[in-house]
């Protein structure tokens, strides 16, 4: 199992280009089975949920084609099988994406349930309920979810979700695209990862309407054809680069990405005391050397501060100057990365959903391990800054959402290097 070894002290200086968002390059491939032809998605990350996705295709009979562009098509009436299966979906939560619109399209899925999650429980009833609203029978035996639509195929309906799901608005409203007549999804997920599903689904010849707010008005169309699409640049990434710039005191230029969906975030590297200047595609931090102020945060459903972005400002916190206090409300043991924090020296309590960071002057190069995805990624943020060496293990967990991490980070001037373990 690979590890990464980082040695702390070096100012991050340079240019780095963002890669297309993996949560919204996820719904978009699942889509893809909604059209009555070939589409084609381009800016796909290499990540290695994406890989999954495609091999997932290939098990249910398409043949994913990459071009040399690594633009990936898909021609979903070559399927052969409506089933994913338990041994990929237990590896990718996001598997369940292809629920709905295979529901939609061709009448019938089987979907085995997601495995466990690091992060807490993220039901998948809000996705049940929603295609039983649209008149899909449905039955969970197994560990599976059998889904039948009805004569004539679903139905428009009105949805409440009683809690705000990104997967969950964005399942349904795949399946809503082909369904007969009109569907409102109320307390739907505002997330740019939405927005930007809901515009592949428009490219192909739908009628979404309304994405980006709570409530979200789709018509059903007869068919969807063809498109080109190009995902939209991940913006955790780009949070997470620019933190990285901000905890060395350094300067980073991040390109080919989007300022504007990024608002909370870029408020809070202000309030630390970094100078962001913007382009349509670019962002600049620079921080002139200095070390930054403690923030206090907390996590809420878009457009507030994102979950996805807390490990990584507790890590800028536990160098700052004072104290922040950071408050996670969406996923109740997402601090797993605070313990291994404190093997590197920093001073962190955990009150329940809260923690209180004391920043201290340096952070001590330690073994660590990661335990998810953006715990990980607040760990090698901390190892930036720390004296000394910083071996961090299980970093599968990174190379789920950040691709080729350690390049980025020595371009930018980083000392890091992955060894085999």
């Amino acid at each position: 199992m690979d590890k990464l070894i980082i040695t702390g002290g070096a100012r991050l200086d340079g240019e780095i280009r963002i890669s297309g968002a993996k949560n919204a390059a996820l719904p978009i491939l699942a889509a893809t089975l909604l059209a009555d032809g070939p589409v084609t998605v381009g800016n796909l990350p290499h990540l290695h949920d994406i890989t999954t996705m495609i091999e997932l295709f290939g098990r249910m009979g398409i043949e994913p084609v990459i071009d040399e562009k690594l633009a990936v098509e898909i021609d979903p009436r070559t399927i052969k099988t409506l089933v994913a299966p338990y041994e990929l979906v237990k590896t990718m939560r996001a598997s369940i994406l292809v629920l709905g619109p295979m529901v939609a399209r061709f009448g019938e899925a089987e979907v085995a349930l997601p495995g466990g999650c690091a992060i807490g429980s993220r039901p998948v009833d809000l996705h049940i309920r929603g295609l039983e609203a649209m008149g899909a029978k449905i039955e969970v035996e197994g560990g599976y979810i059998k889904a039948k639509a009805p004569e004539g195929g679903l139905r428009g309906a009105h949805f409440f979700f009683d809690t705000v799901s990104v997967t969950g608005t964005e399942n349904i409203m795949m399946a809503a695209a082909l369904a007969k007549g009109r569907s409102v999804l109320q307390n739907a997920a505002r997330e740019p990862e939405v927005v930007d599903l809901a515009n592949f689904i428009n490219a192909m010849g739908g009628n979404v309407q309304g994405a980006g707010t709570d409530t979200i008005t789709i018509d059903g169309v007869e068919r969807l054809h063809s498109a080109n699409y190009r995902v939209m640049p991940d913006r955790i990434e780009t949070g997470t680069y620019l933190v990285a710039a901000a905890v060395t005191g350094g300067r980073v230029k991040v390109k080919d990405t989007d300022p504007t969906i990024l608002e909370a975030v870029l408020e809070k590297l202000k309030e630390a005391g970094a100078d962001i200047n913007t382009g349509e595609d670019w962002i600049e931090l620079d921080m002139h050397g200095k070390r930054p102020k403690a923030v206090n945060l907390r996590t809420a459903p878009y457009p507030a501060f994102p979950t996805d972005m807390q490990a990584q400002f507790i890590s800028l916190n536990a160098i700052a100057e004072g104290t922040g206090a950071v408050i996670e409300t969406i996923f109740e043991n997402r601090f797993m990365h605070v313990y291994e924090m404190h093997r590197m020296g920093a001073q962190i309590q955990v009150e329940g959903n809260t923690a209180i960071v004391t920043g201290v002057k340096a952070l001590k190069g330690a073994p660590v391990m990661a335990t998810d995805l953006r715990a990980s990624a607040s760990l090698v943020l901390s190892a930036l800054v720390a004296e000394g060496d910083t071996l961090i293990d299980r970093i599968y967990h990174i190379d789920r959402g950040y691709e080729c991490i350690e390049e980025k980070l020595q371009m930018l001037g980083a000392k890091i290097r992955r060894v085999p373990g």
